[in-house]
């Protein structure tokens, strides 16, 4: 099957904290997942406790024993789909259903409608076919479903279901309409409002603060444009979580572990030394703050050498809002806040930087950035946007709707 060698392809062989050499064991004893104290994550359903699974049992293990551990964990909370039932709902992983592929398979659409299981509302769902090469591609399924079985959250993507049926692991989530965020910022001629930006990054914050905040914290580890979904409403959602891993326990300040990820996302510290901690996710937070900001990509070979590797290039310009915007996205044409975009770029400035006790934490994130909602000073009308034709009739209608009492 054809892969994907864009930028944004993750490294190979893909791993998982339950699953990597080092751990023998998947989520021993995995408790209560509660939210952290902030407000954004409370009146979150509280989540059952597990029993010991163990990775060498199910590793080994035929489907068949694999699917009894699972619906012994699980129960009602995930639904154990046939193969003929996926292939039925997406006419054969028929090419008219493509929703995207890449290094770990590909995802179709498909349609369920209430027959199909007892409890299960009629919906468009979104099927990934892993690409099983040995035990990694094994390792990445089995991580998803025990992260998302567990993990309940209006910020991460919701999984419905699953599939083991020989040697096929196949995943059913929600269907997220308007596709990833990687596709709005460099895939398509249209641009995402500076709004539209700002509630996306807000709403991917509190997923990844989620996660941070949990009774024993997760480390996404494989944050980045192509794995925030977006809903109808472009509510952003997390998905993928074949490289999760468990947070440090006890005493312990990091987890140490074989480096995964994407290039041009992973924090320094990961890359040479295999020191995962929750800060690696908060760089790569900044470098996707900073794809919002510029409309590039973390890493593109495609421009000249100075320019390939995203934070290199913007960290210069970042500090003050008079250098800012000669690295603003152009399709926003200055239809953006002035201040807003300057804290924005600050705090990406935070996010990335070389030491990871510099980084905030993902709550005090999330208030920074809800925060930002409340500026409306748009460039092209202070005067810091350089003003074409195009610019000068969306800069009257901002005003016209300011007098008109609407405020953008």
């Amino acid at each position: 099957m054809k892969k994907n060698n864009n930028s944004t392809k993750s490294w190979r062989p893909f791993t998982t904290n339950c699953c990597s050499a080092e751990d023998q064991t998947i989520f021993r004893n995995f408790s209560r997942c509660r939210p952290s104290r902030s407000d954004f994550s409370k009146n979150i359903a509280p989540l059952p406790s597990f029993r010991r699974l163990s990775f060498s049992d199910l590793s080994r293990s035929s489907s068949i024993r694999i699917n009894e551990d699972l619906a012994q964990n699980f129960g009602s909370e995930l639904f154990d789909f046939q193969l003929s039932e996926l292939r039925a709902i997406t006419q054969n992983f028929s090419n008219n259903f493509l929703l995207g592929e890449g290094g770990f398979g590909t995802v179709h659409k498909g349609y369920v409608d209430e027959n199909l299981r007892q409890g299960l509302k009629a919906q468009p769902v979104a099927v990934k076919l892993l690409d099983i090469e040995g035990l990694q591609g094994h390792r990445e399924w089995l991580a998803e479903v025990i992260f998302l079985g567990q993990l309940r959250h209006p910020h991460l993507v919701k999984l419905i279901g699953y599939c083991c049926e020989d040697e096929e692991r196949l995943l059913v989530y929600e269907f997220m309409p308007r596709g990833s965020l990687e596709n709005h910022l460099f895939k398509r001629i249209s641009s995402l409002p500076w709004a539209t930006r700002l509630k996306i990054s807000i709403s991917a914050a509190k997923g990844l603060a989620f996660l941070h905040g949990a009774e024993k914290p997760v480390i996404y580890r494989d944050f980045k444009t192509s794995n925030v979904l977006l809903d109808s409403d472009f509510t952003a959602k997390l998905s993928d979580f074949g490289l999760a891993k468990m947070g440090p326990e006890g005493s312990n300040t990091h987890v140490t572990t074989r480096v995964m990820g994407t290039y041009g996302y992973a924090a320094p510290e990961y890359v040479s030394t295999g020191h995962l901690t929750t800060k690696s996710d908060v760089y790569s937070f900044g470098v996707v703050l900073l794809e919002i900001l510029t409309g590039r990509r973390a890493m593109d070979k495609s421009r000249p050498k100075t320019e390939q590797n995203l934070v290199d290039w913007a960290k210069p310009y970042l500090r003050s809002s008079r250098r800012l915007r000669f690295i603003m996205d152009s399709r926003l044409a200055g239809q953006y806040s002035v201040k807003g975009a300057k804290e924005m770029a600050l705090l990406a400035l935070l996010c990335i930087s070389l030491h990871p006790k510099d980084r905030p934490r993902m709550p005090a994130i999330v208030e920074i950035l809800e925060n930002l909602q409340q500026y409306k000073d748009m460039a092209v009308t202070c005067g810091q946007w350089p003003v074409s034709a195009k610019s000068s009739r969306n800069a009257n209608k901002v005003k016209l709707d300011i007098r008109g009492g609407v405020k953008r």
